[in-house]
């Protein structure tokens, strides 16, 4: 055993290097090194850090041995950052893999000894095989159905369903692609059959057939339980039942894990995920160490109090043996005072799209990279608006979902270039950042971006990615990251399509959202129908779209801005409502029973206002409406105030009415003191209803962008 308070070498003891950067609850993780374990992990509170860490301690402690230890997740992307994370703490030999990833490298392994022959090829995609097995049937399908029942054979096989027990397992979930759930279990039967007829078999399968194998061969289990000892799982609130079966064997009934998850962002349960195990963890480990990660990094105040708020008392979801592990986690903010969150009600899709787009420029003028800028949407088909936007306001963007990364053809080309060069690299002192630069200089890098948007500037921002990486792993490896290293590591991360960080603005799905982080969130289309989904008609699915937004909003760093539209098209009919999910979080907004009765206003008992300068209490309507006494001096410009009353005038005499109908001149105080910058902002200015924002809301604030 290593003695943990010796030093090492320049760098401090071991605890000083491993442990000295975590918190209390992360360095309980990092130090509890015997499972099992249970890390109950909030969104923003470092659990891959404490995890990670965790891992380097046992190791370098000597209680681990580093190719004893697997280390699970759920996507490769995530898997490859674990990596990433281990090698820069000097533990590059454990394995970090994706459940799948685990168990084909098994199965590779074992299937020559366990089965005999060559193990069948993979099916990439199910698109082909369905649409083979459904005119087998004479059953006519499209491409929309053909992806419905892909992902409902998924859902099936992860719940360890056959053809002959779906009907049973599949009750209640409706008719994917359209069919009936009889013809969906023969359109299932006819899907193995096109498999095996074809020698192949799909991901699910490889799950299937390694736990097949495990069950049923007792030597290769003991191998498999000989070379791993100590098992950590991620985002365990995600484990399908396939997934959790294979970890017990992979265990054979010891108790040397970890796991870690948060029910409350538990948003796959349609792939099959369900939080349970997460859930009944201490009952079915007695004797767990159970952990919470609160402390919220990540966020503002102001974003996690959002946060918090939208969970409230509601629980997590999925059965519990103790009431204390379905409770959401209520996160602790321990980053300094941000803005307060924006709320904006639009007129129409284009016009929120429109709002969105000049909200973004913005913030970009006042110094926001585009990369830290996300606009979020529940469903795919609501990029459109705001890729017409963005575009039409010379904003780049990027669509997460799109043409992959590491298959453009300016980073192939550098990846390419970067081979040749590290092969003839001489130790001439360069650093690896310059030498990167000097290569992509010839594909067209330059460390001034070009003017404009297009194909250009897209090709520039691929390769200043590059650039930025390389720059960022160069001042985490230190001395002896090379561009040997650089280029091998781009290799790993073309592999599991770990991308960098592109310049652009990034627009995605909530759900492709989940794992990552921006200073700048835009959650859109917030309205019934679409948060929560139209066809989210049960506690349950409610809950999950409760959770999904939930994600939406922990995904901000700093700012966030929440808005929806009334109607789909200009001129339509404002039919559409705010998500019931904001009722109580907006300002103003009203609380909806949404079990048929009308919406109704939301009233809360408020104290005494107070001067927002001296502090105290205000006597007079006009000083409530300022929110200062009258000594205090006021803090607006006068250039601005003399514009709001030029403007006021003018729209009186346009209406002929007096002047104070428009706005009083306590409002008009109040909005030059407010300066807002939003709909939602100038809400809050006392004086200002519903009727007069729409009315003269967008002058107003145009007047505020140009004084």
């Amino acid at each position: 055993m290593i003695d943990t308070s010796a030093p090492h070498a320049e760098h401090g003891t071991l605890e000083d290097r491993l442990l000295g950067g975590l918190d209390d609850e992360q360095r309980e993780v990092a130090t509890t090194l015997q499972g099992p374990v249970c890390v109950l992990a909030g969104a923003g509170t470092g659990k891959t850090r404490a995890i990670t860490h965790r891992i380097a301690y046992g190791v370098h402690s000597g209680v681990y041995s580093p190719q004893s230890v697997l280390a699970v997740t759920f996507t490769a992307r995530a898997a490859a950052e674990m990596r990433s994370r281990l090698r820069d703490l000097g533990v590059g030999g454990v394995q970090a893999r994706t459940f799948h990833a685990a168990a084909l490298r098994q199965l590779q392994y074992f299937w020559p000894q366990a089965v005999g022959g060559t193990l069948p090829a993979l099916l990439e995609h199910k698109a082909q095989a369905i649409a083979e097995s459904a005119r087998r049937l004479r059953l006519t399908v499209d491409r929309a159905a053909i992806r419905d029942l892909a992902s409902e054979i998924e859902w099936a096989k992860v719940s360890m369903l056959t053809p002959s027990t779906y009907l049973e397992g599949a009750s209640g979930r409706g008719e994917p692609g359209g069919l009936q759930p009889p013809v969906v279990a023969r359109l299932f039967e006819a899907y193995e059959d096109v498999k095996v007829d074809r020698n192949l078999i799909d991901f699910e399968d490889v799950l299937l057939i390694t736990v097949g194998i495990l069950q049923e061969d007792a030597k290769v289990a003991a191998t498999v339980r000989e070379q791993y000892r100590h098992f950590v799982v991620d985002e365990y609130q995600d484990v399908s039942p396939l997934q959790q079966r294979l970890l017990e064997l992979w265990l054979g009934g010891r108790e040397e894990l970890c796991v870690v998850g948060d029910a409350s962002q538990t948003i796959y349960s349609f792939t099959g995920a369900t939080s349970a195990h997460l859930l009944e963890f201490g009952k079915h480990h007695p004797g767990a160490s159970i952990i919470r990660l609160v402390r919220d990094y990540r966020s503002s105040p102001q974003v996690v109090r959002l946060a918090n708020q939208l969970l409230g008392s509601r629980r997590s979801g999925g059965p519990a043996a103790d009431a204390r592990w379905a409770q959401p986690l209520t996160l602790l903010a321990q980053r300094p005072d941000g803005p307060e969150p924006e709320f904006a009600e639009c007129s129409d899709d284009e016009s929120e799209a429109a709002a969105v787009a000049r909200r973004i420029a913005a913030l970009m003028a006042a110094g926001t990279q585009a990369k830290d800028i996300a606009v979020l949407f529940r469903t795919n088909g609501q990029s459109e608006a705001f890729e017409q936007a963005l575009s039409a306001a010379g904003i780049g963007y990027q669509l997460r979902g799109g043409e992959r990364f590491f298959n453009r053809r300016e980073v192939r080309d550098g990846l390419l270039q970067l081979r040749g060069a590290a092969r003839a690299e001489a130790d001439d002192g360069v650093p690896v950042g310059q030498r990167v630069r000097d290569v992509l200089s010839s594909l067209g890098y330059s460390e001034q971006a070009p003017t404009g948007s297009g194909a250009t500037r897209e090709r520039w921002e691929s390769l200043a990615a590059l650039v930025a990486l390389a720059d960022e792993l160069s001042a985490a490896r230190g001395e002896g990251f090379g561009l040997t290293e650089f280029v091998a590591e781009l290799q790993e991360r073309a592999t599991s399509q770990h991308a960098p960080a592109v310049q652009g603005i990034t627009l995605a799905s909530l759900h492709a959202a989940k794992g990552l982080e921006w200073d700048a969130v835009f959650l859109v289309g917030l309205s019934e129908g679409l948060v929560p989904i139209s066809f989210a008609d049960t506690p349950v699915t409610i809950d999950e779209e409760r959770r999904l937004l939930y994600v939406g909003i922990t995904r901000a760093r700093e700012f966030l801005h929440l808005s929806w539209s009334l109607s789909r098209t200009p001129g339509g009919r404002a039919h559409r409502r705010p998500s019931r999910f904001l009722d109580g979080l907006r300002p103003g907004g009203a609380t909806s029973s949404h079990t048929g009765g009308a919406a109704r206003k939301r009233r809360e008992l408020k104290g005494p206002t107070t001067c927002r300068v001296c502090g105290t209490i205000l006597s007079t309507g006009a000083e409530r409406k300022v929110g200062r006494c009258s000594t205090c001096p006021p803090s607006y410009e006068e250039s601005t105030f003399e514009a709001l009353r030029a403007w006021r005038l003018e729209q009186a005499k346009a209406s002929d009415v007096p002047a104070f109908v428009v706005f009083t001149d306590a409002t008009l105080t109040a909005i030059a003191e407010a300066k807002p910058v939003s709909l939602a902002e100038l809400s809050q200015v006392a004086g200002v209803g519903r009727a007069k924002l729409e009315r003269y809301g967008e002058a107003v604030l145009e007047l505020l962008r140009d004084s």
